[in-house]
């Protein structure tokens, strides 16, 4: 299927009076597709923020339409974006411990690649408790420098274990010891889609939010 197509598909899934956040709808699109402006209806298309009719299906469409223009970030933001929408939003404020304290000499890449463990709580002895696996996605900025702080998004390995959270939680991040890095949790929204054989059966997912904030 060539990137055109992909791109039309993915605009039949727009309800009629959705609007993206800035204001754009299927119109739009269409408009875009129309006069071969590729790229331009990609970024409308992933610009509708957390709304339940986004199906698996719909950033499927989109994450291989970017990458058949080469555009390897936005593909790999597509491909969180449907993760999130099988299994939930976490969103949270990470600050990470400076160099000279033992925290980490590199950036953390923004893209996802990165997998630290989490403490999510203490444990009945008072210690970190059980350690759980979580990629890391960095908002509004390609990488997180050592020792600074920033918007995040989380896709653990095992969501279930982390659905107990709130926002105001704090979570740490470990590397290896100290402690790599400390997170405030803003956003828990459950999932948006019950996970079927063709992904179309929508439920509205609840959300806990303390910001919200765009891409």
């Amino acid at each position: 299927m060539d990137t055109s197509e992909l791109l039309r598909r993915a605009t039949v899934l727009i309800p009629d009076n959705a609007r993206s956040d800035a204001g754009f709808g299927a119109v739009d699109v269409h408009d875009c597709l129309r006069q071969d402006e590729w790229e331009v209806a990609l970024d409308i298309l992933e610009d509708f923020d957390g709304v339940p009719w986004q199906t698996v299906e719909y950033w499927d469409l989109l994450a291989e339409a970017a990458r058949q223009m080469y555009l390897e970030r936005k593909a790999a933001w597509c491909r969180w974006r449907g993760w999130e929408t099988r299994h939930g939003v976490i969103r949270a404020d990470l600050r990470l411990v400076a160099p000279e304290a033992g925290g980490r000499r590199t950036p953390i890449p923004g893209d996802g690649r990165l997998r630290p463990m989490w403490a999510l709580g203490q444990s009945a002895s008072g210690g970190r408790g059980d350690l759980h696996v979580a990629k890391i996605w960095v908002e509004f900025a390609p990488a997180l420098e050592p020792g600074g702080r920033g918007s995040v998004r989380l896709a653990p390995l095992t969501p279930p274990s982390w659905r107990h959270l709130a926002p105001g939680d704090s979570i740490t991040m470990h590397e290896r010891s100290p402690v790599a890095g400390t997170a405030t949790i803003t956003e828990m929204r459950r999932p948006t889609v019950i996970a079927t054989g063709d992904d179309r059966v929508l439920r509205r997912g609840g959300a806990d939010t303390v910001r919200r904030r765009r891409k």
